[in-house]
Formats: C-alpha cells, structure tokens, sequence
C-alpha cells in the first residue's frame, strides 16, 4: 500500500460491523445469496440431526445413527473431482438445478418406515453429500464473480453467521416436526426449502463465460489436479489452508471430549447441548464482525488471532468450572470460523475464474475432511487419557504447530 492510498474509508468501515452488513445487503447478488443460504440451510441443518434420530429409532443403534453423519461428509474426500464440475459449466445454473435436485431426491424419504428400508436413507444422504460439495464450489466460485470484491470477506461472514444462526434454530424446529410427525415431514421441509432456494438463485444477476469442451478422462483426471497445483504453489493460499485444516484436526480432537467435559462436570450428557449453543453463538458473532476485521488485519493476521483465542480457550477448558466451559466454547466460537473465512475469501480473491471451482473444492477438502479425522482419533484418545490432559496437550500443539504456519502477511491489509 503506498502512502497516497486513503486509510480513512478502511478504518471507518472496519470499526462499524453492522454498516458493512448493510453493504452486503444493499448489493442485489450478495443478498440472494444469503436468502437462498439462510432458507436451504435451516432444512439442512434440521434433516442432519433428524437423520441419526430416525436410524436409532429404527435400529436402536448408535453406531449405524453415527454413520449418517459419515454419508453426509464421505462425499468430501472425492471433492477436486466433483468441483471440477463447477468449472466445466455455467455456475448459476448448476447451483438451480442442484437445489432442484436435492428437492427431489429428498422424495423417496416417504418410503423409510423400518430398519430394511434404511438402505435408501443412507443412499440419499451419500447423494444429499455429494451434491452439496458440488454446491458449495460453485457457489464459492460465483460469489466471487457476482459479488463486488471488497464485499467478499463481509459476504462470507454473514454466511458463516446465516448457516451458525440455522443451526441454533433449525434442529430445535426439527426435532418438534420429527416428534409431531416423523422423519418424512422434516425430509419434505428440506425439499421445499431446496426449492425455494433455487427460485432465488435464478434471480441473480450474473454474466458467465461459457467454460470449454471437456477433454476426455485424462483431461479429466488433469483439470482435477490443476486446483490442488495451484493451491500447493500459491505463497498465500497454501498456509492458510494447510492452517485451516490442521485446525479442524484439533477441532475434531477437541470435539470428541465434550461428552467427557460435561461428565468431569457433573453433568448429564444433555449439558453438551448448552456448550453447542454458546458456540454457535460466538460463531454468530463473528461472521458479523469478520468483514470488517479482514480488512483492518488481512487474512493471514485474522487467522492468527483466531487460532490463538481457539488454541487458550480448549486449554483453559481442562479447568472445573462451569462458566469456564462455557466461556470456553463461547471463544472457540469465535476464534474457528477466523481461519475458514480466511481461507475462503483468500481462495476467492487469489484464484483465477477458470480455476475457481476445483480449487475452492479442493481447499474444502483439505479444511474439513481433517475434522472427521480428528473426531475417530479424540474418540480413541479420551477413552485412554484423562480429558483434562488431553485439551491441554491439543491447545499447546495448536498454538506450537499452526500458529507459526500462517505467516505474518508480507502486505498491508485490504482497503
């Protein structure tokens, strides 16, 4: 930045969270986007929990109630291919047929009434999952052609805080529908909620350039690694996500232990119901607040303090007390989301279009696909060492292991 550049619009912006969210809602693409993320997500977010309720009525298993949660993100692991999808044809479309697709999918859910119909359950959630990693690449990438640039890190906060605010509410509303009716009511919500959200998505407003032909297999197979090239190359984008996603280990880690914290206690498991609150709360919070920050510290400085608060707060957990706790998970949910809008605004801003799709597939590959990973391994671990060790061993590796691989940022911060 050179010193004829005018600070004051930035620092002004920077202070005042909530005129960056009228920003993002006075532009016409951004705030249909957010519309079709706030309706779609609060059916998604009351279809995954109800999912596991409706197998371990059926079943009386926890292990097979477990493993929809697993249907839903297993479609992850294959993301640079599926991604590559929203690089081989226009995004706005593919994002309306998507939803019109999960709406339909969601149908056959009317046939589910015992433990042998189970099948077609987890086959749609192994679809729902694959469709959705197809989804967000898209997305990600035609946010950042329909959406101004200097908006980009405002839009994926309030996205991150539409999709956390969903998952305050909709499962409550989920719950009640699946005690009321069943499993097939809150599968129809979803549908119309899907559909709903490809209405709003045909009202973009968006010019797209028609991508090329495809190339056969081995284009294919090339095109797909093109997106991890280029992130294993890029001086910015690499640390980012390499720090993103050994976050999520930790956080997966980290997650494991909650049963376990609520028991040291006291406390029924019931108790980690308020802990998940009090994140989701902090994660409200600072999506409203992320825009603003990201252009007062840059991505790589917003991660760093965000790693930090997450790295003392899982520490600091190990303590008896329950405001501790919940204080706790108050500041996990605000430091984890830090490095995940990092690392998206940055694959946004840094990626050329043509790349845009595999490679922000591919970078949520690399960024979640570590949390289910941490998950089996904290589930191993806090049955063999007392929790209370464990945190604290997981919040120091965070702060000696990710911490110094962000970086400070050789620039100045965004205007």
């Amino acid at each position: 930045m050179t010193e004829e550049t005018p600070r004051a619009p930035r620092t002004s912006l920077a202070a005042r969270p909530a005129w960056a969210v009228v920003r993002v809602l006075r532009d016409r693409n951004a705030g249909l986007y957010l519309g079709g993320v706030v309706v779609s997500g609060f059916g998604s977010s009351a279809m995954w929990l109800v999912a596991g309720v409706w197998v371990k009525d059926l079943t009386g298993s926890d292990g097979l109630a477990a493993l929809c949660v697993f249907a839903l993100w297993a479609p992850t692991l294959i993301g640079p291919a599926l991604g590559t999808l929203a690089d081989r044809t226009r995004r706005r479309p593919l994002l309306v047929w998507t939803n019109l697709g999960l709406a339909v999918l969601l149908l056959p859910l009317f046939a589910v009434d015992s433990p042998g119909t189970l099948w077609i359950l987890f086959a749609v959630l192994l679809v729902y999952g694959a469709a959705g990693v197809v989804h967000d690449a898209a997305e990600a990438a035609l946010v950042a052609t329909a959406v101004d640039k200097q908006l980009l890190g405002d839009f994926n906060g309030l996205r991150m805080t539409a999709n956390e605010g969903m998952k305050l509410i909709a499962p409550l509303a989920g719950a009640g529908l699946y005690a009321a009716y069943g499993g097939a009511r809150v599968a129809l919500l979803d549908a119309v909620t899907f559909a709903l959200a490809a209405g709003l998505y045909t009202l973009l407003r968006v010019r797209e350039t028609p991508p090329r032909p495809a190339e056969g297999a081995a284009g294919w197979r090339a095109r797909t690694a093109d997106g991890a090239r280029y992130l294993a190359k890029h001086p910015v984008l690499r640390p980012l996500v390499l720090a993103g996603g050994t976050t999520m280990l930790f956080a997966g880690v980290n997650g494991a232990a909650a049963y376990a914290v609520a028991e040291g206690l006291g406390h029924s498991p019931a108790y980690v119901g308020l802990l998940y609150v009090a994140q989701g709360a902090g994660s409200v919070a600072i999506g409203l607040a992320a825009g603003p920050l990201l252009r007062r510290l840059g991505e790589r400085r917003f991660a760093r303090y965000g790693i930090a608060l997450t790295a003392v707060a899982v520490t600091v957990r190990a303590l008896p007390y329950d405001a501790v706790a919940l204080a706790s998970a108050l500041a996990v949910g605000v430091g984890l989301p830090c490095v995940l809008i990092a690392a998206l605004t940055a694959v946004q801003r840094e990626t050329p279009d043509a790349l845009l799709g595999r490679t922000a597939a591919t970078a949520n590959t690399l960024l979640f696909a570590p949390n289910a990973v941490g998950l089996a391994l904290g589930a191993g671990l806090v049955e063999l060492v007392p929790y209370q060790a464990l945190l604290v061993t997981v919040g120091v590796a965070r702060l000696v292991t990710v911490l110094p691989g962000c970086g400070w940022p050789r620039s100045s911060p965004r205007p």
